[in-house]
């Protein structure tokens, strides 16, 4: 079976539009390489850019549910293991470029790994998403059982924690793409902490805005304080100063606030597929 097709064979656009777009970034480096815009250290550029693409798309694996809610989107959850093992197929790809950029020598890599901090969580972080993608079929579903299944697979909170406090140690004096990251799957988690306490309206989604983009400001000001002594009141200061740059705290806001328009198209939808239940059939 295509993973563009469902259970029954038959073909959904979803699937095969999403399973395309995977590539995109990976031909998109490629490309970079072979036209010498990597230049002068390619492996190591293409090794950051895989890097970046495997924290996006598993932090896109996350939103998936909670826009399914949003958006009253059910087809959104078909594409949800294909983001995700996406997501393992970046990082596989960057570990190998690791291993090209240390010549091939296994025994430096192996060392490497164990010496250095941030090579030790992005390993960690490895092997945690090899396991969750080797028992993402409906095989290993069955043989571990629902409940098992998903204790496991709520290991990628953690494997998303490390993977995002890798990225900050490994970029060292620009974090901006980290923060950004981070202050996303902030909300993301705040999300669900909501959602379980039936707080899921326009309204709650703006104040989850507004924390969420708090907290991403705080976070990269906390952060330059601690790793460069910069005074943290001029780093929240930056963060009101659009004229200068966009910091991710605004990103984050906007994002998370365009969820609430979002909602109410939801709703929309879901009165409507009510409606369309509800209404008799017509005989003769």
């Amino acid at each position: 079976m295509f993973p563009w097709n469902d259970r029954k064979g038959n073909l959904v656009l979803l699937k095969l539009a999403v399973f395309v777009a995977l590539f995109v970034p990976g031909a998109w480096i490629a490309w970079q390489w072979w036209q010498g815009d990597l230049a002068p250290k390619p492996v190591t550029e293409a090794l950051h850019q895989t890097g970046a693409w495997t924290v996006r798309l598993l932090l896109l694996s996350l939103a998936i549910t909670p826009l399914r809610s949003i958006a009253h989107w059910p087809r959104l959850v078909d594409v949800r293991r294909m983001v995700g093992l996406g997501g393992l197929a970046y990082v596989l790809i960057h570990f190998g470029l690791y291993v090209v950029d240390q010549k091939y020598d296994l025994w430096r890599v192996a060392s490497e790994i164990v010496l250095r901090f941030y090579l030790t969580i992005g390993f960690v972080a490895l092997l945690g998403l090899a396991v969750l993608g080797a028992t993402s079929t409906d095989g290993m579903i069955r043989r571990l059982g629902a409940p098992r299944w998903n204790r496991l697979h709520r290991t990628i909170y953690v494997i998303m924690v490390l993977s995002l406090f890798h990225a900050f140690l490994q970029a060292r004096l620009d974090v901006s793409e980290p923060v950004l990251m981070s202050g996303l799957f902030l909300a993301l988690m705040g999300y669900r902490a909501m959602h379980a306490r039936g707080l899921r309206g326009p309204v709650a989604l703006v104040g989850l805005a507004i924390v969420a983009g708090l907290c991403t400001a705080f976070l990269e000001a906390g952060w330059y304080a601690a790793k460069t002594g910069v005074d943290a009141s001029r780093v929240l200061a930056a963060n009101l100063n659009v004229d200068v740059s966009i910091r991710p705290s605004l990103w984050v806001f906007v994002i998370v606030l365009a969820l609430a328009p979002l909602r109410l198209v939801g709703r929309m939808r879901a009165s409507s597929g009510r409606r369309t239940d509800a209404r008799p059939l017509r005989v003769g």
